[in-house]
């Protein structure tokens, strides 16, 4: 189960990203159709985030598999401070942003939703453990590669 887990959050970030880069567009070309984007990309990033939970605790570096030596160690090892508190971390601001947004774009602020999209973009584009992040903390570009 955890692999199949770990498969849907690494495919559903292309979704997140898409939606994301569908929802700048429309943002920022004042396209009423973002109200629409805005819902699909808040239920993937919350449907995300409940992946990520799982995983947070019961996945390769999850809590319930216990701390390597204690939490100083968890700070100086990378791969342990990236999948405990820096993806966590930066994915919690980002999807909070995705939430705000969506509230914006229900009311068709287009300016703030645009800002407010972008601004999540970059969060989760530093927060993927892309293929060429520090060895062990990266993942291959699509999931089973």
């Amino acid at each position: 189960m955890e692999t199949g887990m770990l498969h849907l959050h690494s495919l559903l970030r292309w979704v997140i990203l898409l939606l994301l880069l569908v929802g700048l567009f429309q943002a920022f070309n004042k396209k009423e159709s973002i109200k629409s984007t805005s819902l699909w990309l808040m239920i993937a990033a919350h449907a995300m985030f409940l992946i990520g939970v799982y995983q947070f605790l019961a996945g390769r570096y999850g809590i319930l598999n216990g701390l390597p030596e204690g939490v100083t160690s968890v700070m100086k090892d990378p791969v342990y401070r990236f999948y405990r508190v820096e993806h966590p971390l930066l994915m919690f601001v980002a999807i909070a942003l995705i939430t705000l947004a969506r509230s914006k774009a229900k009311v068709l602020n287009y300016k703030n939703t645009g800002w407010l999209l972008l601004i999540a973009l970059i969060f989760i584009l530093v927060a993927i453990p892309w293929p060429f992040r520090e060895v062990g903390a990266g993942r291959a570009w699509f999931p089973g590669m």
